[in-house]
């Protein structure tokens, strides 16, 4: 099995303009956590104007295979494939297992080969998950589906938080007490609040580890979830490379949940809209659906319930967050957040909670041209330790320009009948069962329709509320 290269900026791998996407924010000190320097920057370039932020990344260091249609000379469409090896071949110098994800009967069975690439036909997660739909999966599928390349993958201690924090609520009384110990927290007025921050702001495509899973073998990411989550990911995994049968919320006008901000199909079709008051800062963003952050300036979390909460004990599906301002950087904490899925991408429990901070990025003039978010996620029922995200919004103009936010109201028009998701014309009479939202309905469905004879392990309904 080759050995795994890793990605880094000492590897010399990396392009100038890929570098300077992925610093994290220069805040001229070293604080006790934020703005710790990366490990290893994502290979994929800034795009240079708003026509080639949904350009897809560069290929030729994404771990998995991709194809992408394109027009051939006579008008027909001619196919771009990138990846190892196609339609059931093997790569040179990579001996397979004797069963993987694509050929198995029982996904389960095969947890000993879980931590191995091979195991995933080296593909990321993104390609898993994008095999039969871009035809990838090959003309006998799923035996013949695509290899990724195996000397490819983010290192994962570039993903593990940097910071010795074990909670949330630790890191955040940290920030704080650094933050008192500079003058602040900074109260701001109507007069002195960076109202240069109200406006609206695109997030380049690419250029963040989660955003879409480019970059990650499967394992790589398996690594930071514990046992359940592990097995989730990789019932997911199953379902989306084997059977065919993936459950995505979105396509059901299911709620998305609060880990779907970060991804980029999420919230990326119309740019974030972000409004700033001395008691209250906005995220506004849509694509599949409305995602709102509400940042409480000053306020403090109620402390008596199952998790730290602003309103009612009842988990929220985009949590509750307050913050403080630190001068010109604003440092947030979210919690009370309802456990949920994005697909592709690994399950997060209602014990999750963030850590968050947006600093101003400006140019050589020191013009603020956008925002620097960094994120800092302690979820002790799915993560075996804190992981950490970096990405940047750029700031395209305020809101005397362009169109205004197209606020998203999905209509259901897929129904997951039989195991799939069916489109189904107004008028049609189905029999539908009402899926129960907090009892994992994805995994209930692949239970019952797609893993009939499997040696699926008891586990516990934590969503449940009996």
């Amino acid at each position: 099995m080759p050995k795994v290269l890793v990605l880094s900026a000492a590897a010399g791998l990396l392009t100038g303009a890929a570098v300077e996407a992925q610093q994290v924010a220069d805040i001229g000190f070293d604080s006790v956590g934020r703005a710790a320097p990366l490990l290893a920057a994502i290979p994929a370039p800034t795009p240079a104007d708003l026509a080639t932020i949904e350009a897809f990344p560069p290929r030729d260091a994404m771990v998995g295979p991709s194809r992408l249609a394109m027009p051939g000379p006579g008008g027909e469409v001619a196919y771009s494939d990138e990846g190892s090896a196609w339609d059931g071949a093997v790569p040179d110098e990579v001996e397979p297992l004797p069963v993987d994800l694509f050929t198995s009967e029982d996904f389960y069975a095969d947890r000993e080969l879980w931590s191995d690439p091979r195991y995933f036909r080296c593909n990321s997660p993104f390609a898993v998950e994008a095999q039969w739909a871009t035809g990838a999966v090959g003309d006998d599928p799923p035996r013949t589906a695509a290899w990724g390349y195996c000397d490819r993958d983010y290192p994962r201690e570039a993903i593990v938080s940097p910071y010795p924090f074990e909670t949330a609520e630790a890191h955040y009384a940290a920030l704080l007490e650094e933050t008192r110990e500079r003058g602040g927290p900074t109260e701001h007025t109507y007069a002195t609040v960076p109202g240069e921050w109200s406006g609206r702001y695109v997030w380049p495509r690419g250029q963040n580890w989660y955003a879409e899973l480019l970059w990650n073998q499967v394992p790589t990411i398996l690594s930071l979830l514990t046992e359940e989550y592990r097995t989730r990911m990789v019932q997911e995994a199953y379902h989306q490379g084997r059977t065919n049968a993936p459950q995505w919320p979105a396509q059901y006008c299911w709620p998305e949940g609060f880990m779907r901000r970060w991804h980029y199909h999420g919230v990326t079709n119309q740019p974030h809209s972000v409004l700033v008051t001395p008691e209250l800062v906005q995220f506004l963003a849509g694509d599949a659906d409305n995602f709102v952050t509400n940042i409480h300036i000053g306020r403090e979390f109620n402390m008596d319930g199952a998790v730290p909460r602003l309103g009612a004990d009842v988990p929220q599906w985009y949590g509750e967050t307050i913050g403080f301002w630190d001068r010109d950087a604003l440092i947030t904490w979210t919690s009370n957040i309802q456990g949920w899925k994005v697909h592709g991408n690994p399950e997060f429990s209602s014990r999750l909670q963030t850590v968050e901070i947006y600093t101003p990025n400006r140019d050589a003039d020191g013009r603020f041209i956008g925002l620097n978010h960094e994120g800092i996620f302690y979820d002790p029922e799915a993560l075996v330790e804190p992981i950490r995200m970096v990405r940047n919004l750029d700031r395209i103009g305020g809101f005397g320009e362009g169109d205004p936010y197209t606020f998203i109201e999905c209509t259901a028009s897929i129904f997951p009948l039989g195991g799939l998701a069916t489109p189904v014309a107004p008028g049609t009479v189905i029999e539908y069962t009402v899926p129960d939202m907090f009892g994992r309905p994805w995994a209930q469905i692949w239970r019952e329709y797609h893993e009939q004879g499997m040696t699926r392990p008891e586990d516990e309904d934590i969503f449940s509320f009996d």
